[in-house]
């Protein structure tokens, strides 16, 4: 599942390209004409007999070229494009994508041929139409980023061949999107300095641990009320965070328009930014930096209090690994640490421990 211009195509044609080393490839596109993603393929650098090319919607022609090439690996380019005589619905209905779906599944099992089927989503990075589709495969990957932005995530959300807790993540290139092994350190190479507003912190996608800068900054708010602006996190979690604040720590923010972005357009969802979002506006409030070498994990409950977070010593070594001296982590993790840890791991039971050692307090 993918966004329109995020580099589907891009993949696409990359991974066919590998496959084609060990048997023919055939590329079914409802969307695009041959012309188009030759020039794709040319710009790629890829020019190999054994990927095949097919411009077709009708499910029925596509069966027949199927049964003639029995190709080792299909694209079906999309889902939501594909049409079958027998159903009198839409292209992209339910009925539609139910039939197709299956009848694609029964040829290729019967073939033992895989397939990938490429489906869009919406805005708001749900399937595009009816979610049977979701339901009938065995496999489900999102290709996830910003378009203006040269990074994408692959992400696994179904698997019943394994583990849907790994993705892979890749920066999009001239020549097509290239592997990232660590992208931590590309996430926060370009900071600059030691501003205030800005914290380190470290998230976990699937089983991998990735260190993202968050920036903060609060201004005063010239409206009657204030601006909550979230870009990579939860909006509705920053309003929560920002009532913790004012009620645990007393930091005035009734004033304040507040602005809180992930850099480099990764969006996290998971409640360890919680404690690095609370210091970073703080530190942004205060006007006081907060330290280069400093990471931050935690959830913060509304009482204030730092809980504790999954795979604590996984996230530690990445911080570690890449010359971060400090970590405040929640007390009750500290508790547990299955490992030793070169850097001073600071427990804090809560935000205003957090916020005292940093001297926002």
């Amino acid at each position: 599942m993918e966004n329109h211009g995020i580099g589907k195509s891009t993949l696409i044609l990359q991974i066919c390209n590998s496959l084609s080393l060990n048997g023919k490839v055939l590329y079914v596109s409802g969307e695009e004409s041959a012309e188009q993603i030759k020039l794709r393929a040319d710009r790629l650098g890829i020019d190999n007999d054994n990927i095949l090319f097919l411009s077709e919607t009708d499910i029925d022609n596509v069966e027949i070229i199927l049964d003639k090439e029995e190709p080792s690996f299909v694209i079906i380019d999309s889902i939501q494009t594909m049409y079958s005589e027998d159903i009198t619905s839409a292209p992209g209905s339910v009925s539609q994508v139910r039939e197709i779906t299956a009848r694609i599944m029964k040829m290729c099992k019967q073939k033992q041929i895989t397939t990938v089927i490429i489906g869009h989503v919406t805005k708001d990075g749900n399937i595009a139409g009816p979610r049977v589709l979701e339901h009938m495969v065995d496999t489900v990957l999102y290709l996830e980023g910003e378009r203006y932005f040269t990074y994408r995530i692959l992400r696994t959300v179904k698997n019943r061949f394994g583990s849907t807790n790994e993705i892979g993540m890749f920066e999009m290139e001239e020549k097509g999107l290239i592997e990232i092994t660590n992208p931590s350190s590309i996430l926060i190479s370009e900071r600059d300095g030691n501003p205030s507003g800005s914290i380190i912190a470290v998230s976990l996608e699937g089983t991998r641990p990735l260190l993202v800068e968050l920036q903060a900054l609060t201004t005063f708010s010239v409206f009657g009320i204030p601006r909550r602006n979230a870009i990579g996190i939860d909006y509705n979690r920053l309003t929560l965070l920002m009532a913790v604040l004012e009620k645990k720590a007393n930091l005035q923010l009734g004033n304040q328009d507040v602005y809180l972005n992930i850099v480099g357009g990764i969006r996290v969802n998971e409640p360890a930014l919680d404690l690095p979002a609370v210091l970073a506006v703080a530190s942004s409030l205060k006007n006081i930096s907060i330290k280069e070498d400093v990471v931050a994990i935690g959830e913060v409950g509304l009482t204030g209090e730092v809980r504790s977070v999954n795979m604590i010593d996984k996230r530690i070594k990445e911080a570690e690994k890449l010359g971060y001296k400090t970590c405040i982590i929640p007390e009750s993790n500290k508790k547990l640490l299955k490992e030793k840890h070169k850097l001073d791991i600071i427990g804090a039971r809560n935000i205003v421990d957090a916020m005292k050692y940093l001297g926002l307090k």
